[in-house]
């Protein structure tokens, strides 16, 4: 829900954080920063690809100190400045199923109108 929340009119983001969530398709995401055991899903730019890079080419004994450039410091770059090169930030699969920024009441009432559907027309039919 945190991706989905990031791209509502309200969210206090670069709007170009916003149009990158609603381009996204679910296949431009990338697992980062595993071998530390610290796994973060991130939306792929240039500075992820470089990550990836260093964590094949190091391999085990990669350090945090290795991938400092692309990962200390880059929220404020990205959130506020709308830096979408700057470095790597958080963001989920789900990015592949936004296509909108509504506002928060707008996205709300869209989600409880879906909740209320599944309830009486799914499961209706499963109490009879």
């Amino acid at each position: 829900m945190g991706t989905r929340f990031i791209a509502t009119k309200e969210a206090p983001v670069h709007e170009n954080v916003k149009q990158a969530i609603v381009a996204a398709t679910e296949l431009d995401t990338r697992l980062v920063m595993r071998p530390l055991r610290n796994t973060e899903r991130v939306l792929t730019n240039a500075a992820v690809e470089r990550l990836l890079q260093k964590e094949r080419d190091i391999g085990p004994g990669i350090k945090f100190e290795d991938i400092l450039p692309e990962v200390a410091g880059v929220y404020p770059r990205i959130m506020q400045g709308g830096e979408m090169e700057a470095g790597a930030w958080s963001c989920g699969m789900v990015a592949g199923l936004i296509d909108d920024v509504p506002t928060v009441k707008e996205l709300i009432d869209g989600i409880m109108a879906q909740a209320n559907a599944i309830i009486n027309e799914r499961l209706a039919s499963i109490a009879r």
